[in-house]
């Protein structure tokens, strides 16, 4: 299969996570307990090893062909759509290889839930949030927009104001589900109290 059929292929899977995992987040606009009563029922089916293992793998696969497709078409790219396409991608490549990463060292090496308080514990001690509000919301802006640049290259010939109109509704859908995610995280749209072994995790 060739590098790009394998970032394809690998896509599919993570599509499928993407959307429950979005899914996830945004019930965290209701209550951090909705959240993770969505989690909880969500997990019996992600985190059966065989499924895990293929989501692994697909990360893998994802992040390291999407950084080869954009390193390998640099000077060949042509066109806004083309260059939004490789920008979001390398982003998301590099969020979820630093993402992954970070869930399974707070499982392994600290023993903690991964939840939404794992997700949340960097908001609230300074400086932190600095960085995970834009890294937050730039993944969920990126994931919508890559995901708009594969539409607009599957439409092929069809009106090329059209084109743009379905990528433009598909940033702006980034932009207000990242803002929602970014400021539910950040405890603006419910009480929350992060428990002290989370918060712990960035005074050591």
């Amino acid at each position: 299969m060739s590098l790009r059929g394998l970032h394809r292929t690998s896509a599919v899977v993570l599509g499928a996570f993407a959307i429950m995992h979005l899914a996830n987040h945004l019930m965290s606009l209701h209550s951090v307990e909705t959240h993770i009563a969505f989690m909880e029922a969500a997990r019996t089916i992600y985190r059966q090893p065989a499924i895990e293992f293929a989501l692994f793998v697909s990360v893998i696969i994802q992040g390291v062909s999407g950084l080869r497709m954009v390193v390998r078409g640099w000077g060949t790219r042509q066109g806004a759509a083309a260059w939004v396409q490789a920008v979001s991608g390398a982003y998301l490549a590099g969020f979820l290889l630093i993402h992954v990463s970070a869930i399974v060292f707070g499982r392994v090496a600290l023993h903690l839930d991964t939840n939404f308080y794992f997700a949340a514990a960097g908001f609230f001690v300074p400086p932190y949030e600095l960085f995970f509000m834009p890294y937050y919301f730039l993944a969920v802006v990126a994931l919508f927009t890559h995901v708009g640049c594969a539409a607009y290259w599957w439409q092929g010939e069809r009106s090329p104001r059209l084109r743009r109109m379905s990528l433009s509704v598909m940033v702006t859908a980034g932009c207000i589900a990242g803002v929602a995610i970014v400021l539910s995280l950040a405890g603006h749209l419910q009480p929350m109290t992060v428990p002290a072994s989370y918060l712990a995790t960035f005074r050591r």
